[in-house]
């Protein structure tokens, strides 16, 4: 198991100045641990990108940075993210777990896209390192569960978006997106209510969930996905990957969608019912598309 243990090599802070910060002194980060791990974690206001490298130094390898889910409430940093990041490892990618801000008026000017900044540097921060952690720098994926899929989506759709100052030239778009359980779309029939009023807040107009409904921002140019749902999805419906899935298929973009006949919400890498194999077909996709 000592490998499992030294995997985390470090933990970076993400930003040297956080981007329209707002200071919060009262605004304390909160943990809930279980066996001296870290389960979830809330009140976010110091982003941190966790390193983990596969045992065996490799040339030019594949990195993903993976995005926990928790409604953009709090986030779900274990089961989506220390855990995908080890399974990762085993298959001998490198994995970041991004612990990204949550969205609120305390803490950041614009909530809307506070997570977003995060999401972008994260890549940006992958893709300047990547000669360090031996990472070829076409082959940094997004990962993201439930609001963390919108996040990821929202990455795959608004890179370009310029939502903070910086005068890197390094590209904020991912190669490649994992959507597991995703929330992608804002539109009131189908979004998951809890992640729209974290991050466009009560009365949102609809010019702003039309701007975060991802589906409607596909291009040609849109990273290609591979998309996990479950059709018993209660909490976010089907209809968000299923939608994607469509969009880039209409844009000719590269995209696999695996819809599972039971599983509910929030499996992670796979419980009971079918959709405990999606991390097998996963693995095949990165497998085909030479990830």
């Amino acid at each position: 198991m000592i490998s499992q243990i030294q995997a985390q090599n470090q933990v970076l802070p993400l930003w040297k100045v956080i981007p329209q910060e707002i200071k919060a002194p009262d605004y304390q980060e909160k943990e809930i641990t279980k066996e001296g791990k870290v389960q979830s974690t809330s009140l976010v206001s110091i982003p941190t990108l966790s390193v983990f490298l596969p045992s065996g130094i490799k040339q030019n390898q594949t990195a993903v940075i993976i995005l926990p889910g928790g409604g953009y409430q709090h986030l779900a940093i274990d089961k989506e993210g220390t855990k995908v990041a080890e399974w990762f490892n085993s298959l001998g990618i490198v994995a970041f777990v991004l612990k990204y801000r949550l969205p609120s008026d305390l803490i950041m000017t614009n909530k809307n896209v506070g997570p977003l900044q995060d999401a972008q540097e994260a890549i940006r921060v992958v893709r300047q390192n990547a000669a360090k952690w031996n990472i070829d720098p076409n082959k940094i994926g997004i990962m993201g569960f439930s609001a963390g899929g919108h996040l990821a989506s929202t990455l795959c759709t608004h890179y370009d978006d310029r939502v903070y100052e910086t005068s890197s030239k390094v590209s904020a778009r991912p190669d490649f997106s994992l959507l597991i359980y995703p929330v992608i779309s804002m539109q009131n029939d189908i979004t998951h209510k809890g992640s729209q009023i974290s991050l466009l807040g009560e009365n949102a107009s609809q010019e702003l969930i039309d701007s975060f409904s991802n589906e409607k921002k596909v291009t040609a140019q849109t990273p290609p996905a591979f998309l996990v749902h479950a059709t018993d999805d209660g909490a976010v419906f089907p209809e968000n990957s299923i939608n994607y899935y469509l969009a880039l298929k209409n844009n000719k973009v590269v995209a696999e969608l695996h819809l599972y006949e039971n599983g509910g919400h929030g499996f992670g890498l796979g419980v009971k019912d079918t959709s405990k194999f999606w991390t097998k077909a996963c693995e095949e996709w990165l497998k085909s598309n030479n990830y």
